[in-house]
């Protein structure tokens, strides 16, 4: 599951670097605390649309875009959700999913898998096959 906090974080984080700006002066333009826009970019605060709003217009960006590039971000995910299933969980069986974008079937031995999420849209996956001697594989998604 993905938490809409911690996109709209991301967004609003890749736009204040893409800016070259430091938390420091988008707080202050935006009149919010430093300690707490931080919190709302790391997706630990939830924030207001009143917020927002102000964080955005301190950013010279319009909340329309950053909610429509969350809107896309979240939409991605869901879509890689139903692809990445637990071990030991068969994948959902859904009529719409095509059978290419279903999770392989693994079948002996033990897998394991570690995730790791770099971004709102980069997550790269390790997986371990225990008793095989070749070398783990990594995955990196991203769109």
């Amino acid at each position: 599951m993905v938490l809409l906090r911690r996109v709209i974080g991301d967004a609003l984080r890749a736009r204040r670097q893409s800016q070259q700006r430091t938390l420091r002066e988008v707080s202050t333009a935006a009149n919010v605390s430093l300690g707490y826009l931080s919190e709302i970019e790391r997706g630990q605060k939830e924030a207001s649309s009143e917020l927002l709003s102000s964080i955005c217009d301190a950013l010279g960006a319009q909340l329309s875009e950053v909610l429509r590039q969350v809107s896309d971000t979240l939409a991605l995910a869901e879509q890689m959700e139903s692809v990445l299933v637990p071990v030991g969980q068969p994948p959902a069986e859904s009529p719409a999913a095509a059978p290419s974008a279903r999770a392989p079937k693994v079948t002996g031995g033990k897998v394991s898998v570690a995730v790791h999420h770099d971004g709102p849209l980069k997550t790269t996956l390790r997986a371990t096959r225990a008793g095989r001697q070749s070398p783990n594989r990594d995955v990196v998604c991203a769109a």
